[in-house]
């Protein structure tokens, strides 16, 4: 087991402060370590489908010889409601089930089979696992569906990233 990493807000906050300059993001892009490189991202939450894709991305990643990007996008709420207005001002919440997350898969033999790192973001899931894709040069992206009424209503995850993804998008039922 390779670990896992949780990177912290402020760490977050100052890559996006330096998105404006082209050389600092093409930087920011080959910073991730390199036994990542062209490995198989998968959006991981915890629920049955997510660990469905997760060991389904797990046997890619053995087959491929790569490394593992377990992503975990925390939720962001509205600090004021809009009114018509002014957009509403996003914060992120303090999500500790990335920390449990990561605590469950340390433990986890299963990921003893290949080397995994293990990604917090906050924001639009299907953005977040793009840009960690591209971040990573990443050769897939692996996602559990969504089963129930909000998908339907919203679109599921999985359909969206589907239609917006630069990169081969696999969906496990």
């Amino acid at each position: 087991m390779a670990g896992h990493e949780i990177p912290e807000p402020a760490d977050r906050k100052q890559v996006a402060d330096h998105m404006s300059d082209p050389q600092a993001v093409e930087e920011t892009r080959h910073s991730c370590d390199p036994a990542f490189r062209h490995g198989v991202v998968v959006g991981f939450d915890g629920s049955t489908s997510s660990e469905r894709a997760l060991a389904y991305a797990i046997g890619m990643a053995r087959r491929s010889g790569s490394g593992l990007i377990i992503v975990h996008v925390a939720n962001r709420l509205p600090t004021t409601v809009w009114a018509g207005c002014e957009p509403p001002v996003f914060v992120d919440v303090p999500d500790h089930r990335t920390e449990v997350l990561g605590l469950e898969l340390a433990c986890a033999d299963y990921l003893s089979e290949v080397p995994w790192v293990l990604v917090e973001r906050g924001g639009d899931i299907c953005h977040e696992l793009e840009e960690v894709g591209r971040e990573y040069s990443a050769d897939a992206i692996v996602v559990g569906s969504t089963h129930g009424i909000v998908g339907r209503i919203f679109g599921s995850v999985a359909g969206r990233l589907a239609r917006r993804a630069q990169r081969p998008v696999v969906v496990i039922p």
